[in-house]
């Protein structure tokens, strides 16, 4: 029997934005709120330092302002093990802002982006280091709503082939409706999504771009490029539908503290999953216990449960990983933990 197609091991580079980010603390609506927290929002970021706390080599390549958000956004996703040092510092744009307002019935973002150093990010990017060295280059959907040469760069990066590409491309479709001009984001994104190796995309996300009636077969019709394909389906469940067909996981119980950021967490233990060559539902388990990190914090990126904990989660029957539920540790310094139910 073949072996499944995994992306090879090796270092993994993440492309795009990275913001400072505020933040109502505790979360509250912003007209409410008398502190605001001060942190740090990337989609591709987040992906990257999730990476480097599962131990996978992960790179983000960027620019940011020479200001001292810029300089807070570069030392912020070091800290977390992440090689930041092929971000270039722009010395005329600023460094991207949000602004977090959480309500009863979520959290929308304000951003302040227009301009920024991460928005001039051009196709030239992908010549030389890091890319030469990468087994993985992941990409979002973000990046080519920022801007023209934004989207010149994914798509150069996408146009080859994937047999003739030298390392294998992850993209996570994560559609920003506010970014991009009325009707084009559809086609935009289906068209650079199937060119990819391996696709991430919310069922919710592609029902809102494609038709409301779609199920994972109907993603899957749409999208036949990707060697995997996963479709999440929120709180519920994830499918990875390969070339030995389809496998969905159950996603674990938690209590919600915010939910932005778990999408990138999930991407980034599911990658790091394929990266080690497990199983693919071994794969989509560890991106339901990363998702779980980020559930449980008001920022993007929380702690991992230790390694022993993460090994017995994966090895669980099915039916005890239905029954467990993560509780506890709904701030950014207490790690939770995972429990009968």
């Amino acid at each position: 029997m073949t072996a499944p197609w995994r992306p090879a091991p090796g270092r993994v580079v993440c492309v795009g934005e990275t913001m400072a980010a505020l933040a109502p603390d505790p979360p509250r609506p912003l007209a409410e709120a008398e502190q605001l927290r001060l942190s740090t929002a990337g989609a591709e970021s987040n992906v990257a330092m999730y990476l480097a706390d599962h131990g996978i080599p992960a790179v983000w390549l960027s620019a940011v302002g020479d200001d001292p958000l810029g300089h807070r956004v570069r030392a912020a996703v070091a800290a977390a093990g992440v090689d930041v040092s092929h971000v270039r510092t722009d010395p005329d744009r600023p460094t991207g802002l949000l602004v977090k307002n959480p309500g009863p019935t979520g959290t929308r973002v304000h951003y302040y982006r227009t301009g920024s150093a991460a928005s001039a990010l051009e196709p030239g990017l992908l010549d030389g280091e890091p890319l030469r060295s990468a087994a993985l280059l992941h990409l979002t959907g973000i990046t080519p709503a920022l801007s023209p040469s934004c989207r010149d760069l994914v798509t150069r990066a996408l146009v080859a082939p994937g047999t003739e590409r030298p390392y294998a491309i992850s993209f996570d479709v994560n559609h920003r409706a506010a970014l991009w001009p009325h009707g084009t984001a559809p086609g935009t994104l289906r068209d650079l999504a199937d060119r990819a190796d391996i696709v991430l995309v919310g069922l919710d996300e592609a029902q809102h771009l494609w038709g409301d009636d779609l199920t994972v077969t109907g993603v899957r019709d749409l999208l036949p490029g990707p060697r995997i394909l996963v479709v999440k389906d929120g709180a519920r469940a994830a499918t990875a539908v390969t070339a030995d067909g389809f496998c969905t996981v159950p996603a674990l119980r938690t209590a919600v503290v915010e939910p932005v950021g778990a999408g990138d967490a999930f991407a980034a233990g599911f990658l790091a999953g394929l990266l080690r060559g497990e199983t693919t539902p071994r794969a989509l388990r560890l991106g339901h216990i990363t998702a779980v990190s980020a559930l449980r914090v008001t920022g993007d990126h929380g702690p991992l449960p230790g390694t022993v904990e993460i090994e017995r989660l994966l090895g669980l029957t099915d039916a005890d990983w239905e029954r467990y539920e993560a509780r506890g540790g709904a701030d950014d310094k207490t790690p939770g933990r995972f429990e009968a139910s």
